[in-house]
């Protein structure tokens, strides 16, 4: 049967009507979405580098990249010609499928670290998810049935959904969502005592950020994680880095051990190795990625083509020794500068971080501060009780870092 070319509309639909347009009250479209996630009055049309632009053509210094997402930054030509290239060829097959792209990423991800396989996904609370059932099911099979405990630390966040959720901080604060999956312990970052008070023979796992995010921008303490992997190891209990937030370039180096010099067990990855394309990975050493047997576990989308060709561009453009330089560079730049300003700006009672991951702890309403930077035409975002995170793309040069420093002096000083 001959079918028809023609595409067939909804009669009421206005073709190629952008809703949102110059000089409107966005405010009128809030009500078309749910309301968790609080909206401003602003509507990005495009972006380009390091900056985004409103439908009036306001440029904005874009310090947040969807919270350490956008690695290359906005409208970058080899992501662009990456996604395009691929669209022309084959967006999406089932997982029992290989494709070129599916299997050059998972080398690459391999080459670079110290991880024997990988599992793709699309997110990074489906990575934690995937660990999660990973850790759980090789403690079930190699330590016995009631080795089901997972230690993990204060001011943690590793994801929404409600595995995920059970392993960070928050949910004490979020009672309404109970009850959580049961076997989750609490130790203090940075405290090894803490630790070693829960350590035992049920323990499954260790789950930890080597760079707090969400929780304030708290790194750990190179001793601290050395003494953890030592106990890891020491009781067969596998160590889980969750890198989504400061791996891939965002510390300086690929993937976020690397600054530690420490070596996981498994670690969990997104945000910025797809610059703004959804994946995630796990990434796993083969004594206990083989315990994830046939229908172990699965994702529909993970691993397609579009996905792991696009995060194969930008892992390989950042794994490149002079980017790695770059970034380590504007780093210090970025730090030197906020130390300076540090000691002009009254409330600024803190500078933590590292890479490009950092935080600013304010004395001010943080809130408030945040919307002052964002009138003044900076974009950053909150991290912790009273701390604004810096999270610029990768490609953020010095004089992106002057400017992001001038508007922060400017509006910091009027608290």
């Amino acid at each position: 049967m001959k079918q028809s070319n023609e595409i067939t509309h909804h009669p009421h639909h206005k073709q190629d009507a952008d809703p949102l347009s110059k000089n409107q009250d966005f405010k009128e479209h809030h009500d078309l979405f749910m309301p968790n996630v609080p909206l401003t009055d602003i509507a990005f049309n495009y972006g380009k580098e390091c900056y985004l632009y409103d439908h009036d053509g306001e440029q904005y210094l874009d310090f947040v990249a969807g919270i350490a997402v956008a690695s290359l930054g906005h409208a970058h030509p080899l992501l662009r010609q990456a996604m395009t290239d691929q669209a022309y060829k084959v967006v999406s097959v089932t997982g029992a499928y290989l494709t070129t792209p599916r299997v050059k990423c998972a080398e690459l991800l391999i080459n670079q670290s110290c991880m024997d396989q990988v599992f793709f996904c699309n997110s990074g609370t489906e990575s934690i998810e995937a660990a999660l059932k990973l850790v759980r099911k090789w403690s079930y099979e190699v330590k016995g049935h009631e080795a089901h405990n997972i230690i993990v630390f204060g001011n943690s966040f590793h994801g929404r959904t409600m595995g995920a959720a059970s392993l960070s901080a928050k949910r004490s604060k979020q009672p309404e969502f109970a009850p959580y999956p049961a076997g989750v312990l609490d130790a203090t970052f940075n405290d090894i005592d803490s630790v070693k008070k829960h350590i035992d023979n049920n323990v499954a796992a260790v789950f930890i950020e080597p760079v707090q995010g969400e929780g304030g921008i708290y790194p750990a303490k190179r001793a601290f994680l050395n003494e953890l992997r030592d106990l890891c190891t020491q009781h067969k209990v596998a160590l889980v880095f969750d890198e989504i937030q400061s791996g891939m370039g965002r510390l300086g180096t690929l993937f976020a051990y690397q600054s530690f010099n420490i070596e996981p067990d498994i670690i969990c990855l997104a945000k910025g190795m797809g610059s703004g394309f959804p994946i995630g990975a796990l990434l796993s050493r083969k004594e206990f990625s083989e315990h994830f047997t046939p229908g172990s576990h699965g994702s529909t989308y993970g691993a397609n083509p579009l996905a792991t060709h696009v995060a194969h561009t930008v892992i390989s453009t950042i794994a490149e020794p002079e980017f790695l330089k770059h970034v380590n560079l504007t780093s210090d730049y970025l730090i030197t500068g906020l130390e300076r300003l540090r000691q002009e700006v009254p409330c600024i009672s803190d500078l933590r971080g590292l890479g490009l991951m950092i935080g600013i702890e304010v004395t001010c309403p943080v809130a408030q501060a945040i919307a002052k930077l964002r009138e003044n035409k900076l974009l950053v975002s909150q991290a912790g009780a009273n701390t604004i995170r810096l999270t610029p793309p990768l490609i953020a040069t010095q004089e992106h870092c002057d400017h992001a420093i001038d508007i922060l002096e400017q509006t910091l000083l009027q608290f």
